[in-house]
């Protein structure tokens, strides 16, 4: 059987968690347009009757400037040291040269596929331009081209990545495909919306606390806080009059019920935290360990 660990490292918006979500055919990591949208390491277990592969979405490779941003770069070396296999993941339309830059400081001691994102639309010729381009590099053992919004190429990937895997017996059981509980990807989901319906600092600068989860005979009550920095921030996440965190609740749940497959009372509350995201017991509490 093969079994093994695959790591996709990327800048952000590469379209990582994307492409997990369309190898395991289920939404494990959240996705938005904003940059900087993942924040955890964030395993799909995909079993087969002949290879177990396990693979980590990372937070996109940015500078620090925060705790938080520490602890989200120090995911990525984590993934870094267990990885069987990496894949080099890039939107196709941005600066090779930077991301080569940034894949060779990786500094890479596992195998590595460079993984040429939202093709869909691109010319041929700028296609086979970039292959040609990553093929030479040392840390390139293969190219792959694909669309992971589109599902495109997404077996001829997976084809690639097997060869690559050693033989093993399987790491899980079962037919779970993650490793992680219900209660952190309900947290996610809320995130996520947070993403989608507010601009500028707020979602940077809000964390989700799903402070309880409780299933019962007929539904799945739920209470989460929203963690934000400034007291104008509470403001905006209410809305006039609570619009807005109507919206929120309204918008999370629906996806929640679609996850859990249960129907779900959800309540939201909203605190602030000065300076949170530089603070370490905050964000131990908020799970970035």
């Amino acid at each position: 059987m093969k079994v093994g660990f695959v790591s996709i490292f990327g800048k952000p918006n590469a379209g990582k968690s994307t492409l997990l979500n369309a190898i395991m055919g289920e939404k494990l990591a959240i996705v938005s347009p904003k940059v900087q949208t993942t924040r955890h390491r964030i395993k799909g277990i995909l079993t087969e009757k002949d290879y177990q592969i396990i693979i980590s979405d990372t937070p996109g490779i940015i500078e620090p400037r925060y705790k938080l941003h520490e602890k989200m770069m120090q995911a990525v070396k984590n993934s870094l040291e267990d990885a069987d296999l990496a894949l080099l993941m890039l939107d196709i339309r941005d600066d090779w040269e930077e991301n080569d830059r940034l894949f060779e400081a990786l500094r890479l001691k596992a195998p590595a596929i460079v993984v040429l994102n939202k093709i869909d639309g691109a010319p041929a010729d700028k296609v086979q331009a970039a292959r040609e381009f990553f093929t030479a590099k040392s840390y390139c053992r293969e190219v792959v081209a694909i669309s992971a919004l589109k599902k495109d190429n997404i077996k001829g990937l997976l084809s690639a990545v097997l060869g690559f895997m050693p033989e093993g017996h399987p790491f899980f059981e079962g037919d779970d495909l993650t490793d992680l509980p219900t209660k952190f990807f309900v947290g996610e989901l809320i995130r996520e919306k947070i993403f989608y319906l507010y601009g500028d600092e707020i979602p940077y600068q809000a964390a989700v606390m799903v402070q309880e989860f409780k299933e019962k005979s007929t539904l799945t009550k739920i209470r989460a806080d929203i963690i934000v920095q400034r007291e104008s921030q509470k403001g905006i996440i209410l809305g006039e009059g609570g619009k807005m965190i109507r919206q929120l609740g309204s918008d999370a749940r629906a996806d929640i019920e679609k996850f859990i497959d249960r129907k779900v009372f959800l309540e939201l509350f909203v605190k602030v935290r000065p300076k949170w995201r530089d603070t370490d017991i905050f964000l131990k509490e908020y799970g970035y360990n």
